[in-house]
């Protein structure tokens, strides 16, 4: 038996198998071949579709100051400068660069479909 807990699992059929790492916005997409001109199969990934920013619950709201790149908001806000797309994906932005803009509000939520917590009320 593995001492990986994510290996075991795979193993065991629990998690599909996957070419990207958990945490990665391709883990879970499937990679799938087509024929190529010359007949040798090319390998291609399904495409994904982005979610709809109303199913994130909103944390905070960061306002992004000239120069600042998507990888150091991800860096400070989310502490993984490599998690860029969960932000992109948050705020229904396609492209990184949309979410760059000076004066831009960039929302840090839960993750998808995670409800926001209830405020207690008196």
């Amino acid at each position: 038996m593995s001492n990986n807990l994510v290996e075991t699992l795979f193993g065991a059929g629990l998690l599909p198998k996957t070419d990207f790492p958990p945490g990665s916005r391709y883990q879970g997409s499937a990679v799938r071949t087509r024929p190529g001109p010359d007949g040798a199969p090319v390998a291609y990934l399904t495409l994904r579709f982005c979610p709809d920013p109303a199913r994130f619950a909103t944390l905070s709201v960061h306002r992004v100051v000239a120069g600042e790149r998507l990888d150091q908001t991800s860096a400070r806000l989310i502490g993984d400068p490599q998690q860029f797309w969960a932000l992109c994906d948050a705020n229904g932005a396609v492209w990184p660069q949309e979410l760059e803009a000076d004066d831009c509000r960039v929302r840090l939520t839960l993750p998808i479909d995670v409800p926001a917590p209830k405020e207690d009320t008196p």
